[in-house]
């Protein structure tokens, strides 16, 4: 391994008593076994250290969140049964951390202040030039093994420029990060969702851990944020929500100087990714039917299914009404 960091993960694995498997090409599924069920749950439960290409350093934009999307890896251990992924990255679903870690963030200053998001917003200027480390991955959940979260957290905090780092999580070990000196430039944000819907989200922590982590982050100099994601309008999901913002009220009250943010996605898919996750999750009981929804094509030429308007007003205005009573120190970064 060329990499210094991709040598230390190697190096963090083994100490962690993890198979070792040094490949001779870079195909990864070989081994896995055939059929696509049994080689769904083996690619979850693989890692491999790979070097990102000059492809997948060239960043690109990543609306509404950020100005740039900036990976450490690409694939997540969770088993959530609405997972974005899904569709999006070709073959088993092998998590791939990047070796060249330094090589990646060595190329982010030619990108400062030139994006559309943050940087030339009069509403997020204060953040600066953003950078999104969790479209791809998870980053908390890999972190005892890569260290890659903990490496750019205190590069952003030696970097002395308007900018900022940002990952989302559904994991709560966050006690490698607390005393990195991050210079508040990273914004680490918990993905929730009520104990109604959670239970589509396999492997990840509980709720309350993440909220939980998201104090401690906070108490230790952090920005935070939530990402209720994905808003599921189900039956019984007004008290469902209602009941997650006053947990999240709870879990955040009496943190001095306290810069949260939320943001707001509603659950969404494409006819690929739905197709994908049949086959991941055919016991799965959430809900991707037609009903109370529409088609909408994104700027890729490609078709999703949201929420239909009615619905999609309807869930807006709760959240606006129940955030501004619960959660009013907190800024609404977006609804999508």
């Amino acid at each position: 391994m060329t990499f210094a960091h991709g040598r230390a993960m190697v190096e963090r694995a083994a100490g962690l008593g993890v198979e070792i498997v040094e490949l001779a090409s870079d195909r990864l599924n070989l081994g896995l076994p055939d059929d696509p069920r049994r080689a769904y749950a083996a690619a979850k439960l693989t890692l491999a250290v790979v070097v990102a290409p000059p492809s997948k350093r060239k960043l690109q934009p990543i609306a509404p969140s950020a100005d740039w999307r900036v990976d450490l890896a690409e694939g997540c251990p969770a088993h959530c049964s609405y997972c974005y992924l899904a569709g999006s990255l070709k073959g088993p679903p092998i998590t791939r951390a990047y070796a060249n870690l330094d090589e990646i963030l060595d190329g982010l200053p030619a990108y400062l202040g030139q994006g559309t998001i943050t940087s030339r917003s009069r509403d997020r200027a204060q953040e600066g030039t953003t950078f999104e480390a969790s479209c791809y991955t998870d980053p908390l959940a890999l972190e005892p093994i890569t260290g890659s979260l903990s490496h750019m957290i205190g590069w952003f905090g030696r970097w002395d420029v308007p900018a900022q780092l940002r990952f989302t999580t559904k994991f709560a070990d966050v006690s490698p990060l607390l005393d990195i000196d991050h210079r508040q430039r990273t914004r680490m944000r918990a993905s929730i969702n009520p104990r109604l819907f959670a239970r589509f989200e396999g492997g990840t922590a509980p709720v309350a851990d993440r909220l939980a982590a998201l104090r401690r982050m906070a108490l230790a100099g952090y920005p935070v944020g939530l990402t209720i994601a994905p808003i599921i309008a189900a039956a019984g999901w007004r008290e469902a929500y209602g009941e997650l913002l006053v947990d999240a009220g709870a879990a955040l009250a009496d943190v001095p100087g306290l810069d949260l943010t939320i943001e707001l996605i509603t659950h969404r898919f494409t006819s690929g990714s739905k197709a994908v996750l049949d086959s991941w999750y055919p016991g799965s009981a959430l809900d991707m039917g037609e009903a109370n929804r529409s088609t909408k094509r994104t700027k890729f030429g490609t078709e999703k299914q949201v929420y239909d308007a009615e619905t999609m007003r309807e869930l807006r205005r709760f959240f606006e009404k129940r955030i501004a009573s619960t959660l009013p120190f907190a800024r609404i970064l977006y609804w999508t």
